[in-house]
């Protein structure tokens, strides 16, 4: 007799599912560093040419390249984005259910360009 596999809905947030402490700033974390690494080979730039623009040591490049994100802070992989001519907004308004068509929370939403 067979199994049928167990499947868990998941939150969206790998690392909150797995129970891993800090899940939220690892999520974030990969989210950017993705598009920082979508960037670079787009570019097809060089460990060397990407060392020299982010003004990090040929080592952290590499590490970047493996997609290790937990090496690097939200901040740097913002200014990496940065250094890349990439325009960084921040749209901060309210989340889940405290979200109203009103126009008094509408005039709480805020847009930031870093």
């Amino acid at each position: 007799m067979t199994q049928e596999p167990i499947f868990e809905q998941s939150s969206g947030n790998v690392f909150a599912d797995l129970g891993i402490e800090n899940a939220d700033e690892l999520f974030t974390r990969g989210k950017i560093g993705i598009q920082v690494l979508r960037i670079l080979k787009q570019r097809n730039l060089k460990q060397r040419e990407i060392s020299e623009l982010f003004s990090i040591p040929q080592p952290e490049v590499s590490h970047l390249m493996k997609g290790e994100f937990q090496r690097f802070s939200e901040g740097k992989l913002l200014t990496f984005l940065k250094k890349l001519d990439i325009e960084v907004i921040l749209h901060l308004r309210y989340s889940g259910d405290r979200i109203t068509n009103t126009s008094e929370h509408r005039t709480n939403e805020t847009i930031i360009s870093l």
